[in-house]
């Protein structure tokens, strides 16, 4: 997990939702607006943080098999 402990514009924690926004977007397939908006994540800057993070830790893994 790559996500930012806290978030880049207001400096709210973001880190703590992430596994919950995970959970319920990518493997229960929910609506990632009605999920944000149930965890109470109402700012733009912090949903952001949420709905833009890559899972990077996959490509790192995969590069470094190659070396």
């Amino acid at each position: 997990m790559m996500i930012p402990v806290r978030c880049f514009s207001c400096g709210a924690v973001v880190a703590d939702k992430w596994e919950e926004y995970d959970r319920r977007v990518n493997k229960n397939h929910e609506d990632a607006g009605k999920v944000l908006d149930e965890m109470k994540v109402r700012r733009y800057c912090c949903r952001r943080m949420l709905i833009s993070n890559p899972e990077l830790i996959d490509e790192f893994i995969s590069i470094g098999n190659k070396v």
